[in-house]
This record gives C-alpha cells, structure tokens and sequence, in this order.
C-alpha cells in the first residue's frame, strides 16, 4: 500500500508539473437525442460529438490548421493511381476494454462501412467503395483499393471510426480518449476516461486528463445559460447571437467569437417542372434575372446587423471564408441595390405599377417562403426579406412549418414556391457536395432528380464536379470547384444570404481550451481539456 501511495504520488506531482491537472468531470450540453452509437451510422450532430470524443480514425483533420495529422495510422500513402491508400498502423495500442488493435480490425470496420445492409452514410462519400479491395501485408499495414479515383480520399478517414472485430462489445469498444459508459435516454450521456487511450503528453503522461464526460441532452438554451453561469456547466457551442451578448456583458471572459463558422442561411425558388405551381410562377423563378434581382433587393448587411447582432457577414456563395482551402477569395456577395434589381426586372418584363411589381402577363408578383416554426434567426429573416422586396412591389407570404413538413415539401410533394433554410459543411472538401450539385442529386434542391441537366450551366457544373472527383491534383481541383462557385454566383440558384460567426463560451475554470470554427468547436482537442485544481478535485 505504501508503494502504491508513491507511486501515485509521483505521479501527480508529475501532472502538477506540466501545468495542467488531472481527474474532475467535464460537462456540456448536447442539443438533441444521439440517435446512435455506432460510430458508422453517425448522421446526426450529437452522435457526431460522441463520435469524436470516443472513435479512434486513421488519419485526424486537425480542427485548427485544416491539415491532415496521423492518429491510428502513424503514415500513409496513396497507390493504385489514386484508387488506393496503405496505411502503417500504430502499434501497441488497445481498445477501451483491453482488446489489442490491429489490422484486422481495420478490414473488419471497412467491410462493415460498405455492407450495402448496413446503409452507413459515410460509405457514401467513398464513391465505388463497395468494391474495396482489402489486403493486409502485415499485422500492422493495411491496403485498401477502390474500383475508381477517390480525390482527397485521405480526409474521408477522420469520419471512420475503427471498430474492433474481436471485443465482444464491437461498435463500444473505444480506441478514442473517452468510451459510452452510461447512457439515460432523454437525460444524459456520461463517458469514462478509456484507460488504454495511447496518447501521451510532453512529461510521458497518459491522456485524457480529464476522468469523465457529462453531456446533458438539453434543448433549451436560456437553461443552458442559467447553468452555465452557475457553473454548472464548462461550455457552451454554437451560442445563439443574443445569448452571447448576455454573457458579453455578465462574464465577458468566457466568451468568444471565432468568426466566420461553416454555417450559412440561404434562400432559393423552386424551379422543377414537376412543382404543382402555376405556369407564369415557373416561369419567374427559373429566370435568371428574376433570382439576380430578388438578391439585389436583399439587404444583407442589414440581416447580419439586426438578426445576428453583428455576429454574421454577407454570405459570398456556397463556400465560407472559414474554409481555407475551398474558399473562393474573388467571390463578393451580391450587392444591395434596388434600382439595380428593379431595372433587371424591366428588361426581364416586370412593371411596377401603383407599388406593385407586375409580369409581362400582369400577373402581380407575389409568392410565398417557407421556413421552419420556431427558429427565431430564420423568421426574423423571413420578415426582413418580406419588407426588402415590399420595396420592390413584390407580396412576400412567409409560412411557418415544422422542420418535417418543409423537408417533405421539398423533397417529395414539391408544392413549395421558395424555401429559406440553413446549410452547415460539416466536410471541407467539395466532394461532399456531390449530392447538392449534381443534376441528378436529390439534394439538387431547386430542381432535384433531374433525368438530364434542364440548363446549359447545370450541365457545365455537373462535369466541373465530376471533373474534380477525379482530379489527384489539388490545385487543379480547386480550380474546377472555383469555376463551380462562380457559375452558382452569376445563375443564383441559392440566394446565399449571412455566413454566421461561430460563437462559444469556456468557463474560466477549463483549461488548454482551444476553440475552433469546425465541429466539435470547444472539445476537439479533448485529450488535453484539463479543468482547475479546485474544479478536477470536487
């Protein structure tokens, strides 16, 4: 017992020495039920954050830099002509419960990703990827190939988490800092510390430093607010605008605006032959003039002032600035200016009579938007929308639904005539984009499941994304995907509106917090998250 006590205090006294302690429980909010935890079924944002905080991955996209770091693949190398990728696995290392890591479990956690039963979303973004072709030359080497290219094939690693095919627990045995230890169903979820994670610190220290995770599953975010001024909780993501202010203005310290996030607010017309609308309306919204002039009749600084308290900036097109890489800097978003979008509207036939802005039919322009009940930013923009294009004698009709009921609008009945919604990039790389940009898509949402592109510039985006699909050039592909956001600029098929600000709070007592504008925002360096002396040792 005495040595024990040594050796633990030595241990300790080492902690102390790097300036960050050990043990405590960290806790944050989750702000929906994880609807798995299976880290290869992940398609929805709180089992996304578990995910992260317990899967181990081959390769890590750092949430700071962008840059590609090696994690359970100490390197790699593309082959096969870029269809293919080797991986040198890191050895000596063991899931949550003990079970040693090899490259078994790499080709078991592959074959499972393309099981076509499996439905698994990630496999989607492998293209061709259930013709992998799996060899392991060595316990601790992999070699996967696929039938096609796969450009940028090694960031779609960072979203595969590696299962074990041995443990008898599977898709919960951990290989990340932290595994599932309890889990009440509209309550919480609690992690423990995985006590085989094979990270390290600088003094040779095992990470996590942090014992336990409590994620509360909370919806409400003045409550979030309450607790965490409390200090009932250490963080809060993806803060509302005006709750930030609050804490500004009460714990000016534990806030932080990170600037531009991934997530922008965007609007669009409905222009598929199939929507039950009347004629005259198709033919307003699949006019490139009229979507060119109801963008130039909307006011966008005015949005990011009033909606987003200054926490936003008007969105250049389908790429965010926080993107490093995939931005495209020549962009600007399109400009306010009503004179500008009346006279479009004369020369495209429109009349403005008595106020009222009518077509070459006179027909009075009016049409209606929906967006989802109960998301105060998006009504506020709704509303502010509606008095821009009153300006211009148009009647904007603003509907209010309930998420479920917009998604089934504009994906199945199609009797909707334009929709106001959000889009979070969660994937820096374009590929991801696939399922939006392609005519054939069905996320194509202006006009989805196209037999054949309906215009000349559609047709011309399909092969610019198909083009950099296969391109292994990074720089070449960058050029074809700035050319496909350029095309979307001038045609305006999205109306790209406010790019919002990534907005955190930290309480005082974390330490090593580093926040970043990617998911998981204040928890992707988890490992090295340590909490004061006097918070770890309650």
């Amino acid at each position: 017992m005495k040595r024990f006590r040594a050796l633990l205090t030595l241990a300790w006294s080492a902690a102390a020495a790097t300036g960050a302690p050990y043990g405590g429980e960290l806790r944050f909010c989750l702000y929906s039920e994880p609807k798995t935890f299976n880290p290869l079924l992940v398609a929805d944002t709180s089992s996304e954050a578990i995910r992260y905080m317990t899967a181990g991955v081959l390769i890590r996209v750092n949430r700071q830099t962008q840059e590609l770091e090696p994690e359970l693949a100490v390197s790699w190398r593309v082959v096969s002509e870029g269809r293919g990728m080797t991986f040198k696995l890191r050895q000596h290392v063991a899931f949550s419960d003990g079970t040693p890591f090899s490259a078994e479990d790499v080709a078991y956690t592959m074959r499972t990703l393309f099981d076509p039963h499996l439905h698994a979303p990630t496999a989607d973004s492998f293209r061709g990827g259930t013709g992998v072709k799996i060899d392991r030359p060595a316990a601790d080497e992999v070699t996967l190939t696929f039938p096609t290219p796969v450009a940028g094939m090694e960031r779609l690693f960072d979203q595969v988490g590696i299962l074990s095919n041995k443990s008898p627990k599977k898709e919960m045995a951990s290989l990340g800092p932290y595994y599932v230890a309890r889990y009440k169903p509209g309550s919480e979820v609690d992690l423990a510390r995985n006590p085989y994670y094979w990270k390290r610190d600088a003094q040779g220290l095992r990470l996590p430093r942090i014992d336990t995770v409590r994620l509360y599953i909370q919806q409400n975010r003045a409550l979030e607010l309450i607790r965490f001024e409390r200090g009932e909780l250490n963080l809060m993501s993806a803060v509302p605008p005006e709750i930030f202010d609050q804490l500004q203005a009460r714990m000016p310290a534990a806030v932080r605006d990170l600037g531009p996030s991934l997530e922008s607010e965007m609007m669009w017309f409905n222009q598929s032959p199939k929507a039950p609308l009347p004629a005259y309306k198709k033919q307003w919204f699949q006019s490139r003039e009229f979507r060119r002039a109801i963008s130039a009749a909307v006011n966008r600084e005015d949005l990011c002032r009033l909606v987003y308290r200054g926490h936003a900036r008007p969105a250049e097109g389908p790429i965010s600035p926080a993107n490093r890489f995939w931005f495209n800097a020549s962009l600007k978003p399109h400009r306010y200016d009503p004179k500008e979008a009346l006279d479009g509207l004369s020369q495209a036939g429109f009349r403005l009579r008595d106020g009222q802005l009518y077509d070459a039919q006179s027909h009075a322009v009016e049409f209606s938007i929906v967006t989802n009940a109960g998301n105060q930013a998006r009504e506020k923009l709704a509303q502010m929308i509606q008095q821009d294009l009153k300006r211009i004698g148009i009647r904007l009709n603003v509907v209010k639904l309930d998420y479920s009921a917009i998604i089934d609008r504009i994906s199945q009945s199609l009797d909707y005539e334009s929709c106001l919604l959000g889009l979070t990039n969660v994937d820096l790389d374009p590929d991801a984009q696939m399922n939006v940009w392609l005519s054939s898509a069905s996320n194509h949402q202006w006009n989805p499941n196209q037999s054949s592109p309906a215009t000349p510039w559609e047709a011309e985006i399909d092969r610019l994304m198909q083009a950099q699909g296969s391109e292994l050039n990074p720089a070449k592909r960058k050029a074809y995907f700035d050319r496909v956001q350029e095309i979307v600029s001038q045609e305006v098929p999205f109306l790209y509106l406010a790019t919002r600000n990534a907005l955190v709070a930290v309480s005082p007592s974390l330490q090593n917090a580093n926040p970043s504008v990617l998911r998981p925002q204040a928890v992707w360096n988890i490992e090295k998250l340590a909490l004061a002396p006097e918070v770890s040792k309650k």
